[in-house]
């Protein structure tokens, strides 16, 4: 703060300490002063014609000609022009084009005057009295670095402008080393290091992910590029210390650190990396008395009768959907997106945890893929499932069933405290639970029926996380579960298409064809994916008995005429609902 109100009130900006790091001329630190100035009163853009104009006399249009000022202030990296840093603007045309656009300080500017007030302390070497204070100077280390870091990415032009801070980090680090000698005091960190043998970028990588912790950020320092771009000078570093991020890297395979996999707006997968709970624990509370061993999920599962625990094999790229579905499914994963999560949390939709908040009702036919998709959308996110067969609700006696409501949200609570996991709630053949309510309810049969589902109904409404509840239903679905539910995800029977991309995937790879056997006429067959999947599987016993086991067509249409035979499915009506 001292050397950005320095640069603003100096009547000359090249005698601040500022601008020897600036490395660029009288000029431009004259329009970067403009620009301070303008932020200091609460004005972050101004129109590019005006910087000019304010700056430079209008007569005869001569402040055009100082355009190729602003396009060097856009190149060195300390502005940016209408959202896009770095800008790079090659000729004279498209230089004019800058005149109706704003222009803005850069972040690197302002981590440049950030960071111009972390100075080395020059004071007598003394022993650290605490870990805090080992804790701040390497903060201030990764300060720099990240200083150090964003000069490097983003104004190669003035690579000679920090020297200044590298000098600071290896004076930095020096003193460091030198107070660590005089330590007695034990630290656990540095024990720990010891421990794993880490080197000093592997050190780098997890103080800047412990500083993350102390600030509860979910700020850019997780992310993979970041962090080898914190430990690298040049590209060819960058490329070589990736691996220290790999999976059978040291931090990962030895877990000191892990990571989430987010799907970001754009559709790919990025990582965002935080140390493991228990490292963070031993390194921060070494004194604290260990709780008991945090208790696996499955074998929590195994201890009770309610839940099947479900570790998911497939993803949502293995199943066949249409795209209207994918496309849902898709925004519910956004949600993990670091821009998206911002967003909501200004918005005050969303706490400071970052988890997907969704309740979920996947209906239709029988057999078109709604357990699977619900497994394959749990292992794109990562996330376990416990489920519960809604069948097992019924009780002979009288009263149990709302009782076993609550128990199936409690007890899900506890295992999911006691794991330290969030899974996902899959609610299979919730048909009893969607359905209307009786009204004019007289037997006591049906008195339980509607007490049960009220309390179903407000279990639902308070629920946090996901939750995803399937049915067969097409109708009959009371209207209240239809408001507490944020996505109704209709499954048709799959089209023509999307039947031969079915018979594609499940037909055996490995396994002998007539000759001229062609997949096409099989798709004629209106078959959901588990009728195909039973049809190949009743084909292939029925093959693989013969002494020549060869695939035919008349194998697979006798097959699947006996399964349309003895198919007790029937069209119904579409449920009241759709997206």
């Amino acid at each position: 703060m001292k050397d950005f109100i320095e640069f603003i009130n100096a009547k000359n900006p090249t005698e601040t300490s500022l601008y020897d790091d600036l490395k660029c001329s009288k000029e431009e630190a004259n329009l970067l002063q403009y620009l301070c100035k303008k932020y200091a009163k609460g004005i972050d853009e101004v129109l590019v014609l005006e910087v000019l104009e304010d700056n430079f006399k209008s007569e005869a249009n001569a402040h055009l000609e100082k355009l190729d000022l602003v396009k060097n202030l856009l190149d060195l990296g300390w502005a940016t022009l209408g959202g896009f840093a770095n800008t790079k603007i090659a000729d004279t045309s498209s230089k004019l084009e800058m005149l109706p656009s704003s222009i803005s300080l850069s972040s690197s500017f302002f981590r440049l005057v950030d960071e111009m007030a972390t100075e080395v302390d020059t004071d007598e070497i003394r022993a650290y009295t605490s870990q805090l204070e080992y804790l701040q100077d390497q903060f201030d280390k990764i300060a720099l670095m990240q200083v150090i870091a964003g000069a490097n990415h983003s104004a190669k032009d003035i690579s000679a402008g920090i020297t200044r801070f590298r000098t600071k980090l290896e004076l930095l680090q020096q003193r460091i080393n030198q107070r660590l000698e005089l330590t007695s005091e034990e630290m656990p960190i540095e024990n720990l290091f010891r421990e794993k043998k880490l080197s000093q970028n592997e050190q780098s990588i997890f103080f800047a992910l412990l500083k993350e912790e102390y600030s509860s950020s979910e700020g850019q320092y997780r992310e993979l590029g970041k962090l080898v771009e914190l430990v690298s000078c040049n590209e060819f570093e960058k490329m070589k210390n990736r691996s220290l991020l790999d999976e059978d890297s040291k931090l990962l395979s030895e877990e000191i650190i892990d990571y989430d996999e987010i799907l970001n707006m754009f559709g790919s997968i990025s990582r965002a990396f935080f140390i493991n709970e228990e490292i963070l624990t031993r390194v921060m509370n070494p004194n604290k008395k260990k709780k008991a061993t945090k208790l696996k999920l499955e074998t929590l599962v195994k201890e009770q009768e309610i839940f099947e625990f479900i570790e998911p094999a497939t993803t949502l790229d293995d199943v066949v959907l249409n795209d209207k579905t994918k496309e849902t499914l898709e925004t519910i994963m956004r949600q993990l997106d670091k821009d998206v999560f911002e967003k909501l949390k200004q918005w005050g939709i969303k706490g400071k945890k970052r988890s997907i908040d969704a309740k979920i009702i996947f209906y239709g036919y029988a057999g078109t893929g709604k357990t699977l998709t619900a497994h394959s959308l749990a292992r794109s996110l990562k996330k376990p499932i416990l489920s519960f067969d809604c069948s097992k609700i019924l009780s002979m006696y009288v009263g149990e069933s709302e009782k076993n409501v609550r128990r199936i949200f409690d007890d899900f609570y506890d295992l999911s405290r006691q794991a330290k996991v969030d899974p996902i709630l899959l609610l299979n053949e919730a048909d009893q639970f969607l359905s209307s309510r009786v009204e004019g309810v007289g037997s006591g049969a049906d008195k339980m029926h509607n007490q049960m589902q009220n309390i179903f109904l407000e279990q639902i409404e308070k629920f946090e996380g996901i939750l995803i509840a399937t049915t067969n239903l097409l109708g009959n679905i009371d209207k209240a579960f239809s408001r507490r539910f944020d996505y109704k995800i209709e499954f048709k029977k799959p089209n023509k298409k999307q039947r031969l991309r079915l018979w594609q995937m499940m037909l055996p790879e490995n396994a002998d064809y007539e000759d001229g056997f062609e997949i096409e006429p099989l798709t004629r067959y209106e078959l959901t994916g588990a009728q195909i999947d039973l049809i190949i599987k009743n084909t292939a016993y029925k093959v693989a008995v013969r002494e020549e086991s060869l695939f035919g067509m008349e194998d697979f249409i006798e097959v699947i005429n006996k399964e349309l035979a003895s198919n007790f499915d029937r069209d119904g009506a579409s449920m009241g609902f759709r997206l």
